[in-house]
């Protein structure tokens, strides 16, 4: 009995390397593709066989940033990505520590509130938005967009920040401000600290959001205030498609992402389950 349930062990854990190698597989391949072809020539990109070894080219991204001028389009990116996330977790983090320690009537339907703000589909919040902005001469500049962004990523950052501050232990706050700390001290140098991976967590997701919009970038920015996202849209026109140059846009959209996951991917497992309402 004990050989036959080793062997089903090892039959089982065999079985779930290859799911896991071939969902692996499904997802690295798109990527090595995209990269490798950003490092080709475009008549080597389409060579049957493939080449798997050649030598790289830099000419694809020279071209994309000193003649098309994309170096623009990715500080652009920059600015209304870090700008967005900035502002939601600034008022994320105050707002969700309100409703999880302060005595507001009705807080938990406030919350549910918030987050229902966000379950709106884009194209449902994109009109009325354009209508305000125009009002207010905020269409086709970077403010508008980082306002839109914040839109949609600030309940996001509040319900999140909430659940995270309620797994918090009380104690830790108030033993600071028996020590003499006020209301604000305990939550800036005792609660903040602790809910780290949390706000490392919230980061990520709100970058991501903004930095690989393009709805709302497509709507609100023209001409100099384009993203990237925008900007490798308009290499696919009615005369054809650029593929060295989208492959290269790929590339610099997707490489912020993986660079991200990788550097900060132990405060991100951690972050991702520490709000979890039980």
């Amino acid at each position: 009995m004990k050989k036959g349930q080793a062997k089903l062990s090892w039959m089982s854990k065999l079985g779930l390397l290859i799911i896991f190698g071939i969902f692996l597989f499904w997802w690295l391949f798109p990527v090595y593709w995209m990269v490798s072809s950003s490092l080709k020539v475009e008549v080597e990109m389409f060579t049957i066989p493939p080449r798997w070894l050649f030598k790289p080219s830099l000419g694809n991204y020279k071209n994309l940033f000193a003649t098309l001028g994309f170096s623009s389009y990715v500080i652009n990116s920059i600015i209304a990505s870090l700008s967005s996330t900035a502002i939601a977790l600034l008022l994320g983090s105050l707002a969700g520590y309100g409703l999880a320690r302060g005595k507001i009537p009705r807080k938990n339907d406030i919350a549910f509130w918030m987050i229902s703000t966000r379950m709106a589909p884009i194209v449902g919040v994109i009109l009325p938005l354009y209508l305000i902005f125009r009002k207010l001469h905020l269409v086709g500049t970077l403010q508008g967009l980082i306002i839109a962004y914040t839109t949609f990523n600030l309940p996001f950052a509040v319900w999140l920040m909430r659940g995270f501050f309620m797994e918090i232990p009380r104690d830790m706050e108030e033993a600071a401000m028996v020590d003499g700390c006020s209301k604000f001290q305990a939550f800036l140098y005792v609660a903040l600290p602790l809910a780290k991976p949390g706000l490392v967590a919230m980061g990520v997701l709100c970058f991501m959001f903004a930095w690989n919009d393009y709805a709302f970038a497509v709507i609100f920015t023209s001409g100099k205030t384009q993203t990237l996202p925008v900007a490798c849209a308009r290499l696919m026109t009615e005369y054809g498609i650029v593929w060295g140059q989208v492959m290269t846009t790929g590339t610099v959209l997707v490489a912020p992402v993986l660079f991200l996951g990788v550097v900060i991917r132990k405060y991100l497992v951690r972050g991702l389950t520490m709000g979890a309402i039980k």
